[in-house]
Formats: structure tokens, C-alpha cells, sequence
């Protein structure tokens, strides 16, 4: 059989420069949508990785249907019928309600699939997409949004098999995802670090300043592919927090160095800083920066008690993971997952904290503006 791996896993055989975290066999391919050259208007989700066991594209387009996301399998796909699988969720299924503005359709070589996805079902599942015939040669795949009301779409599996389906429970589905991708069962380990920073939010990218600053080796990372957390732009909440008072007044001088100076909040993305972020942590010697690198493991070092051993990311991007070793750890990551997977002590408040928060921008037109029929519910 031939299959390719990640392209990181066949630099020594060959190179693929700008291809999604793709295999093949003489038979069969496997595409991560959130591994797609490029995204158009969809946008990368990482929030429910625990629960569905990936990252996925979405479609966020205020009900106005997004760019299409395109990528192209550079290795060669063996001519054949192949039957077509997207794994994906109508996200008001549950709710038994009308409509489906989840609605997307898949193309395969430039020609769109008689299909549409994302209609049916109460949870993730696998829809048909019917057959194919392909002819051999790189395969250009594309994610064709029809609503703007957040299509979701996790995987894309072409199979010559006309019966085989893929697996659907949890664990088999992990397992499968991983030899599809041609990735080892055990994650390889990094180097030991003094100092392992999980959540690259403003606590978290100060923490990792701080010891590296103090001669420890850091390793700092983010599952998404910005610093800063809520202050980033993809959330947009400024900081305008006082750094410099009360009895320690010099301890918030780190977070100056790149909080950010925005005039709203929702303001411009650009007034985030992102590239300031990003480039102070750079600049430090004894700091290694992993973007777009999700925790979701722990293990244990089983003859101390207790004592994290190494934090098992997933790349959000290639579906590799990556064993972090360290000797002490940090949780950063704004709501205590690392902790809550290393089984640490908590506490936690019922009162006198803030709750959830919504964020809005309102703009006045020129004419009014027109909005599709949403006939499903938003509670």
C-alpha cells in the first residue's frame, strides 16, 4: 500500500510544502478539514476538542456565507470509484428545530457534490456523500458554505471500499485517525524543561517571560495562533487594567511590554498587538513558543506524588501530538484544564465572580440592512 504521512513525518522521503495533514493508501485518503491550505472565510474552532477529538473548520459568517476553504492533496490519488464521507453536525438537530444553517456543500476536482452537508442528525456523525469516479493525480478539495450560520465540518474520508464506513465511537475513531495519519501511538517527547507554560493568555505569556528571564528554560504554549488570550484579536477585550499600584507596583511592568493600546473593545484587530505578542516572547533566549497547541493529556510521574510528568499537546493544525516534559508546570489556560486533568485540589467560587459575557459592535448604515429568516432557536 502507499500512504503518506504528515509532512513532517517524510522529510526524509519527500516534501510537501503546503499540503493538509493527509494519507493515502492505494485506496483510500483522509483529510483534516482544519489542515486545509486555505481557510477563506471559515475559521479554525478548537473549544470542544475533548468531546469530539479534533479541531474543526466552521463557518462563521453572520448569516452571510463565507469564502470557500480550498486545499490540494499534492500526492498523487490512484484513479477509481471512491465513496465519500464528511464528518460534520447539524447543530440544531437536537433541538429537532426547522431549517439547517449549517448547510455547506463539499467540491472535488472543481466539481460540487450533488450533497448537502450538515442537514441532519443531533450530534457528529459521519454524512454520506455519495460516489465519485476520480481520475489519478493531486486532488483539489473545497468547503462550499451556503449560509453563514456556522457550517462545522471536522474530516473529509474518500475510500474505493464502497461499503466501509468510518468508525463512529470515540476511542476507534482516535485510533483511526491516527493510522490514517500515519502517526505513532506513543507522542514523541520534547526536551525537559524547567518550566512548562500552559495558555498563552496575558497571565500566561507574562509567566513564561518572567522565568525565562530568571535563567529557566521555557517551554510556552498556546492552542491558538496568537497570544494573548481574550486581549488577542480573535476576542478583542482590552486591557486597560492597572498595572502599576498598590503594594507591588512594579509587578505588572512584564504585561506592559505588550498589552495592548486599543481604543474599543470590539475594536480593529489590528490594534491588538498581536505581532507585538508574539515578538516580545520570540526575543527571549531561554523561552521555545508553541502555537496552535492543544493540552488535552496529562501524565503523571507515578514516584512522586503528585507531580505532572509531561502535558500531551495535539497540533491543532497537522494532528500530531507532543509530549511536553517538564519539571514544574503551569496552568494558564483560563479555565483550569490542566489541573482539572492532574486531578489538583480546587476551589471554586458560586458567588462574587463574573459570569459569562457577550460583546457587541454596532455600526449605523446607510439603508437597512436585510437578514435571512433563522427559523431555529438560539437558547
Amino acid at each position: 500500500m502507499m500512504r503518506s504521512h504528515l509532512p513532517t513525518l517524510l522529510a526524509a522521503a519527500m516534501t510537501l510544502a503546503v499540503s493538509p495533514a493527509v494519507t493515502h493508501a492505494a485506496n483510500s485518503a483522509f483529510i483534516e478539514a482544519e489542515s486545509f491550505d486555505i481557510y477563506g472565510g471559515w475559521v479554525l474552532d478548537t473549544q470542544f476538542i475533548e468531546i469530539i477529538g479534533s479541531p474543526y473548520l466552521m463557518a462563521h459568517g453572520l448569516g452571510t456565507p463565507v469564502k470557500d476553504a480550498t486545499t490540494t492533496v499534492q500526492k498523487s490519488v490512484p484513479a477509481g470509484k471512491y465513496r465519500v464521507w464528511v464528518r460534520t453536525k447539524n447543530w440544531v438537530g437536537h433541538w429537532d428545530a426547522k431549517g439547517a444553517p449549517g448547510k455547506f456543500q463539499l467540491s472535488l476536482n472543481g466539481k460540487t457534490l450533488d450533497k448537502d452537508f450538515g442537514t441532519t442528525g443531533k450530534d457528529w456523525q459521519w454524512d454520506d456523500g455519495g460516489t465519485v469516479d476520480l481520475a489519478a493525480g493531486p486532488l483539489k478539495v473545497g468547503l462550499q458554505d451556503k449560509t453563514g450560520f456556522n457550517g462545522r465540518v471536522d474530516a473529509i474520508y474518500l475510500t474505493t471500499d464502497l461499503d466501509a464506513k468510518p468508525p463512529v465511537e470515540a476511542k476507534a475513531l482516535a485510533s483511526f485517525r491516527h493510522k490514517e495519519l500515519g502517526l505513532p501511538d506513543t507522542p514523541p517527547e520534547t526536551k525537559e524543561y524547567d518550566l512548562v507554560v500552559v495558555g498563552g493568555g496575558y497571565a500566561g505569556t507574562a509567566a513564561a517571560l518572567s522565568g525565562a528571564r530568571q535563567g529557566l528554560k521555557v517551554a510556552l504554549i498556546q492552542n491558538r495562533p496568537v497570544l494573548g488570550g481574550n486581549g488577542s484579536s480573535e476576542v478583542q477585550v482590552w486591557a486597560q487594567g492597572g498595572t502599576r499600584r498598590g503594594l507591588y507596583p512594579h509587578l505588572g511592568e512584564i504585561v506592559e511590554e505588550f498589552t495592548d493600546r486599543a481604543s474599543n473593545s470590539p475594536g480593529l484587530p489590528e490594534e491588538y498587538g498581536d505581532e507585538l505578542k508574539e515578538g516580545v516572547a520570540r526575543k527571549e533566549k531561554n523561552l521555545d513558543l508553541f502555537l496552535n497547541n492543544h493540552v488535552w493529556k496529562v501524565e503523571m510521574d507515578k514516584s512522586r506524588v503528585p507531580k505532572i510528568r509531561g502535558a500531551v499537546a495535539l497540533n491543532t493544525k497537522t494532528g500530531e501530538e507532543k509530549k511536553f516534559v517538564g519539571k514544574f508546570f503551569v496552568d494558564c489556560t483560563g479555565h483550569g484544564y490542566l489541573g482539572a486533568l492532574a486531578k489538583a485540589s480546587f476551589t471554586m467560587l458560586e458567588k462574587g465572580h463574573m459570569g459569562m459575557s457577550n460583546m457587541w459592535v454596532v455600526a449605523k448604515q446607510d439603508a437597512a440592512q436585510s437578514w435571512p429568516e433563522t427559523p431555529w432557536p438560539w437558547s
